[in-house]
């Protein structure tokens, strides 16, 4: 079923809410290289080429918002704009070279007028290398405040719309709009792109079907994503309707980065359950198969940026405030938490678990305070009220309760603060406090950490103070993991938490030092720049093999994905074979069954009137030697293709053959012990009882557990455990334990069809009738054996002429097959036209058969 959610790209011209007024095109196209210049305003799909001799290449940085601070001058009324040194997008410049240049492409903090768009534009690529995004303000609050905040941040923070008091419900005008941003995003992109040598960085869930348009224009883009937010598990984000067309937006990137393996794993887990992918460890690194394009997992948390922390550090400012501070609270355990008001940053919990703290640990009052510094919210709406006035409610009552005239203990700072001051906190603080219930990074330890190790160039600093630190981190934030000295805790369990803040207080020392030295010695060697630099190294490595392969664009509006093949690979076409068919006399077909002649996931699984009339037309011609290799067991096959009578069956992967119908089974392998059988049964169904969908296919060469009914993950799981267990068990057995698709299956050593074709081909050969032509096609890894195997075999010097081989594959997917047929419908329509040519045909030369060739 076609999605609702943009089906095509030219939908959206119907739609009165994406009528925003389009992005001025202000910017000409950076020429980085001699040559000429293709056009790409137009909707063209096509691939654009550029000469890439002698050009650098360039990064280019895609996120919502430039890493500028802007503001208008109060004299001449021009707008003035200069760099903001706390964007991660100009601190991750730190990993590279200074030769290396940047591109940055995002939007402004203020709105441009439209009659000022084109200087703006000008002004900030000339003297920034900055690209403008001017959005409506219509358009930028339904995309930015209305789904990105609204929609797309509760959703990954775990929060769901149950009741429309809490939480935006999906609202389809609000997708649409995102997506016409994106596309303004992407236009911006084209502008500038040198598609060849650029490399392009999108940063962030504010863009996350960027990566589609940008490869629907550049077919080989070298595109990288990262996440800064946490990534939902499968239950929370398959609620979400657009949630195919995220994923495929994702999958366009050739690698995803994730700050922590959690992330990384629910993606993957929404990837497997939605979309049928699976991922597998590529030499340490996790890849995912999409349409021939590996796209490549990254898990990195981004670090802070050492230089900027310690600059400010070394202020006097800094130095003075710190001392201020101290000598405010002196005699005293100084708790630092510093926050969004942001519902999920848990600071009413925090709250709460300070009170707990005063009511088990009552000599504590008076002797502890939490210094709550309060961020300005990044959102609005009236959860955000509600965690505000809980939020002073709460502290109010615990001043109350514990509170005296000169002690408070709870302090809120409920204002914009400088940053020395609060650099001056996080020097200052015995213990950092987070307690978020759900966060994607969350800085604020490693900022800790750092202000607390001090700087050289600041003496006062340093010698007032130890070089210890104590942490209570939550374990839903992602850098928990990389903090392996914190107390983790569960913010939810505030009684946990209040017992982890006095363990921390009343920590050793020494103990506080050995946990400092080992969280600022992983801070210190991977901070923003190594996280960027290898990041980059990642995305290189992942495309290298660009231009190595052939690319097709398939797919509409938002489904669309690029399809990667071997140069060689192509279709096999009607007209390409039959010239070749004609000129032959002696032809051996083979053919697999399931996904090949039928349709894979149909119920009916006997062939139609049309499968039938085709084979008998092709196997009534003496010439051709008409063979099924199949899966399935001989008594289902022989009953579903009797009206063939001259169709040779090879079942079970080739453990019984059959050269026509009237003919006896035979098998070329000799009755081996079968206690193996009486081994593998107890085990199977030991497994099939413990796990919910999955059933024993009794063969009788073979014993097969099938998982395609379980749980995606759970049979997955079970199926490798299976494997080792049975491999174990049968490892003195003259049997082969193998994993499928979707099964595990258990059969005699040397069965494959990839023997069986061998077998019929040398037959032929010991008969005097060598085949001059041979065709295969299959469409599951099985075949693969196959094609192996006649490529092999064909290429021996007893064929005194080698014949012409046709080994192919059904589905564009890489293979061992030279071509491709794109279904089950296009099989027929191939075999049909092979037979309607041996119909025109005089019959010549002896009775010779077609082999044919199916798949389970």
């Amino acid at each position: 079923m076609v999605s609702r959610s943009c089906a095509n790209f030219l939908d959206l011209s119907s739609w009165d809410l994406l009528d925003f007024p389009q992005t001025p095109r202000t910017l000409p196209r950076v020429m980085t290289v001699p040559g000429i210049i293709t056009d790409v305003d137009g909707d063209t799909t096509s691939e654009v080429t550029s000469t890439s001799g002698g050009s650098r290449e360039r990064k280019i940085i895609v996120a919502n918002m430039l890493p500028l601070q802007s503001k208008r001058d109060a004299e001449t009324g021009k707008w003035c704009f200069n760099w903001d040194e706390d964007s991660l997008q100009l601190q991750l410049r730190d990993g590279f070279s200074s030769e290396t240049e940047f591109l940055y492409v995002g939007s402004l903090n203020v709105d441009i007028e439209t009659n000022e768009q084109e200087e703006v534009s000008q002004k900030l690529l000339e003297e920034f290398n900055c690209v403008a995004t001017f959005l409506s303000q219509e358009l930028q609050e339904m995309f930015y405040l209305g789904f990105c905040k609204h929609q797309l941040w509760p959703l990954f923070h775990y929060m769901l719309p149950m009741f429309p008091d809490h939480g935006d419900r999906f609202d389809r005008r609000l997708w649409q709009a995102y997506v016409s941003a994106n596309k303004i995003f992407s236009d911006r992109v084209m502008e500038v792109i040198n598609p060849e040598d650029d490399y392009v960085w999108i940063q962030d869930y504010h863009l996350m079907v960027l990566p589609t348009f940008l490869r629907k224009r550049f077919n080989r883009i070298k595109l990288g994503f990262f996440l800064h937010s946490p990534f939902p598990s499968s239950e929370i984000y398959r609620t979400l309707p657009v949630r195919d067309e995220i994923l495929r937006g994702l999958l366009n990137c050739d690698l995803i980065g994730f700050h922590t393996f959690d992330y990384a794993r629910h993606f993957l887990s929404c990837c497997s359950r939605m979309l049928g992918l699976d991922y597998e460890s590529k030499r340490g690194h996790i890849g995912l198969d999409y349409f021939g394009r590996t796209v490549y997992i990254k898990i990195l948390p981004v670090g802070v940026h050492m230089g900027r922390l310690e600059s400010v550090l070394s202020l006097d400012s800094t130095a003075a405030k710190t001392k201020e501070i101290q000598e405010q609270f002196k005699g005293k355990k100084l708790v630092l938490g510093i926050d969004d008001m942001d519902i999920f940053k848990g600071i009413s919990l925090k709250l709460i678990a300070m009170e707990h703290l005063f009511e088990t640990y009552w000599h504590l009052k008076g002797k502890v305070v939490l210094v709550q510094i309060v961020n300005p919210a990044r959102s609005s709406g009236k959860d955000v009220e509600e965690a505000k006035r809980e939020t002073y409610e709460t502290a109010r009552r615990i001043n109350e309760r514990y509170g005296t005239s000169d002690y408070k203990p709870i302090v809120l700072i409920d204002r914009l603060v400088p940053r020395s001051e609060k650099t001056a906190y996080y020097a200052a603080a015995d213990c950092c406090l987070v307690n978020a219930v759900r966060d994607g990074m969350n800085l604020v330890p490693y900022k800790y950490i750092v202000c607390r190790q001090g700087t050289r160039s600041n003496k006062a600093v340093v010698e007032s103070l130890p070089r210890t630190s104590t942490l209570v981190v939550s374990e839903f934030i992602g850098c928990s993991p990389s903090l392996s000295g914190a107390i983790r805790v569960n913010p939810w369990d505030v009684d946990a938490v209040a017992e982890a803040v006095n363990s921390a207080l009343k920590m050793s020392e020494t103990e506080k030092q050995l946990r400092h030295e080992k969280h600022y010695h992983y801070i210190s060697t991977h901070d923003v720049g190594y996280w960027a630099k290898s990041f980059m190294q990642d995305l290189e490595r992942a495309c290298r093999d660009h231009y190595s392969k052939r690319c097709w664009g398939i797919g509409f509006g938002l489904g669309f994905r690029v399809l990667s093949l071997s140069p060689s690979f192509r279709k096999l076409s009607v007209e390409h074979i039959v010239p070749v068919y004609r000129k032959t006399q002696r032809r051996a077909i083979f053919l697999d069954y399931d996904g090949t002649l039928v349709p894979e996931s149909s119920i009916v699984q006997d062939p139609s009137n049309e499968v039938v009339s085709v084979l008998k037309a092709l196997c009534e011609d003496p010439n051709n030697t008409v063979f099924i290799v199949s899966g399935r067991g001989r008594e289902s096959l022989s009953n579903w293709l009797s009206p063939c009578e001259n169709l040779g069956i090879a079942a079970e992967h080739g453990y019984f053959i059959r050269w026509k119908s009237k003919d006896e089974w035979e098998t070329c392998y000799s009755p081996t012990d079968t206690e193996w059988r009486s081994m593998v049964e107890p085990v199977m169904r030991s497994y099939m009882e413990a796990t919910d969908g999955t059933s024993i296919e009794f063969k009788e060469s073979a014993l097969v557990w099938h998982h395609q009914d379980a749980d995606p993950d759970f049979g997955s799981c079970q199926a490798k455990e299976m494997l080792d267990h049975l491999e174990s068990v049968l490892a003195n057995e003259p049997v082969v334990v193998k994993r499928g698709q979707h099964i595990v299956e258990v059969k005699p050593q040397g069965v494959s069809k990839g023997l069986a074709a061998e077998k019929v081909i040398r037959e032929m050969v010991e008969r005097g009738e060598p085949p001059e032509m041979v065709m295969c096609i299959g469409d599951d890894r099985s075949d693969e054996d196959m094609f192996e195997s006649i490529l092999s075999t064909v290429t021996n010097p007893e064929l005194l002429v080698q014949p012409e081989v046709f080994a192919c594959t059904v589905g564009r997917k890489p293979s061992k097959a030279k071509y491709f047929l794109d279904d089950e419908a296009d099989v027929l329509k191939l075999l049909r036209g092979l037979g309607d040519s041996s119909s025109s045909l005089k019959p010549t030369s002896s009775h010779t058969q077609v082999a044919f060739e199916s798949i389970v």
